[in-house]
């Protein structure tokens, strides 16, 4: 029996995006004849296949959970399903699956146990972001979460200013949402007045927000970012 392929299927950036203003039909196509998911959390990936294919049958989905608290003792389990010749989604939160995201684990999986891996198009609030800031598309680093402390925040962001002024490589990084206002106030008093700040919010959604400015001009204007989910980029041209 030839095993089956896991599919990476992207979703919405937010609650408030349409699917199919922002997915290509071949999502719900693909969803059509899967049965299998792995997904963060049940409830949103249910109400997510229910928007994009109101005809799937959501009793005849079997869904395992992928999360923080998920031992990874429990992926190779999530992808028998494929060893027995069955079809299996892979979905994120937000976005697209494998990217910043903890089903990386399950793709690398897929491809020790020689599973074919189908990634679908779909938005990426990163290549979003850099597309849309004007900084450096050829080269530039996406680095997760900053440090929680104010100390190794600092430093931290210092190393970033510094790295893409010497190798003129634009820096990536996100935030939890409720704390992206402190975040802005951090990066107006720790980085240089004439380093370039983009801040992308709410992408994709009708509250999309993307500007790029100096420090300098932000501490002029700044935005109320409070869980908004955001990508920042700086760089030092």
């Amino acid at each position: 029996m030839p095993a089956g392929k896991l599919y990476l299927l992207p979703v919405p950036l937010g609650d408030d995006a349409d699917p199919k203003a922002v997915l290509p039909e071949t999502v719900a196509k693909s969803i059509e004849f899967i049965d299998y998911y792995i997904v963060e959390n049940e409830k949103t990936a249910r109400r997510f296949i229910k928007a994009i294919l109101p005809t799937k049958k959501q009793p005849e989905l079997k869904i395992s959970i992928l999360n923080k608290h998920t031992e990874a003792t429990e992926h190779n389990a999530f992808i028998q399903p494929c060893m027995e010749g069955k079809n299996v989604g892979l979905m994120s939160e937000a976005g697209c699956p494998g990217v910043a995201d903890p089903g990386a684990a399950i793709v690398k999986i897929a491809h020790e146990k020689g599973i074919q891996v189908v990634p679908l198009v779909g938005p990426s609030s990163i290549l979003l972001a850099m597309m849309a800031s004007g900084m450096n598309g050829q080269s530039f680093a996406f680095n997760g979460y900053l440090p929680i402390d104010k100390g190794d925040k600092k430093t931290a962001l210092k190393n970033f200013e510094k790295l893409s002024q010497d190798k003129s490589q634009s820096q990536l990084f996100i935030e939890t949402p409720y704390r992206n206002n402190k975040l802005v106030e951090d990066l107006l008093s720790i980085l240089q007045p004439n380093t370039h700040l983009c801040i992308a919010a709410d992408i994709t959604l009708p509250t999309e927000y993307i500007k790029t400015k100096t420090i300098a001009q932000w501490k002029k204007e700044k935005p109320d970012l409070h869980n908004r989910p955001c990508i920042f980029i700086i760089h030092r041209f």
